[in-house]
């Protein structure tokens, strides 16, 4: 039986202006490895699709989504499945990502690209909220593994004074923000409810079968 304790196949490696990146293949399972730092698989999409469910079950409005980072395909697909979404706008930075969301991996997303809705572009999710006018109902934010353990050192303003500002501007009202993380990071939620003041933050905890949790954070504005 195919599982995640197979030996793993590359599939593809790639140097980008990051460092390396590589997809491989475990049985029927794809997994996404960068600079050799796991980032992302697919025989566990779970929190990937809670990042944006949990979103689609509390705004106010879910008409415009922005999900920050491809990954794969997970969050694109959940967000598409709700009827109300109008719109997704997909920021991923890495090509390859894209080119293998668009091949390899389309299957395991209901080929969710291919959906009239969605809208994908490939820049830096910082450099693009930064110089951006549009705002959205959702935003959902799954670029590195999260506050405490950024893969790449620029993701790490996301999580901080002027990440956190530029975020707010871009939520419309009654819109709802999430992170995903691998950590529980109670710091990181104390900053939130400073930056969203009276608004409250959840935190949603993921059981993983192999490793340890996964972590959503959530707030509504």
């Amino acid at each position: 039986m195919n599982d995640v304790n197979d030996p793993a196949q590359v599939i593809e490696r790639a140097l980008t202006p990051r460092g390396e990146i590589q997809l491989q293949k475990r049985g029927e399972y794809y997994e996404i490895i960068s600079n050799g730092t796991f980032l992302m698989a697919t025989y566990n999409g779970e929190s990937e699709r809670l990042l944006v469910q949990s979103a689609l079950n509390k705004a106010n409005s879910v008409n415009r989504v922005l999900i920050g980072g491809l990954g794969v395909g997970f969050s694109l697909q959940t967000a598409l499945r709700d009827p109300r979404v109008e719109q997704v706008t997909v920021v991923e930075i890495e090509q390859k990502v894209i080119e293998w969301n668009k091949s390899f991996l389309s299957s395991c997303h209901g080929h969710s690209l291919s959906d009239p809705r969605s809208r994908l572009i490939h820049a830096d999710l910082i450099s693009w909220i930064s110089e951006t006018e549009e705002t959205f109902d959702l935003i959902c934010l799954d670029i590195d593994n999260g506050p405490d353990w950024t893969v790449f050192d620029k993701n790490a303003s996301l999580y901080h004074d002027s990440g956190l500002l530029t975020l707010k501007k871009r939520l419309r009202p009654g819109g709802c923000l999430t992170f995903w993380s691998a950590t529980p990071s109670p710091e990181f939620a104390e900053t939130l409810k400073r930056y969203f003041e009276d608004h409250h933050v959840e935190i949603y905890e993921v059981p993983q079968q192999h490793g340890d949790p996964d972590y959503i954070f959530l707030v509504q504005t």
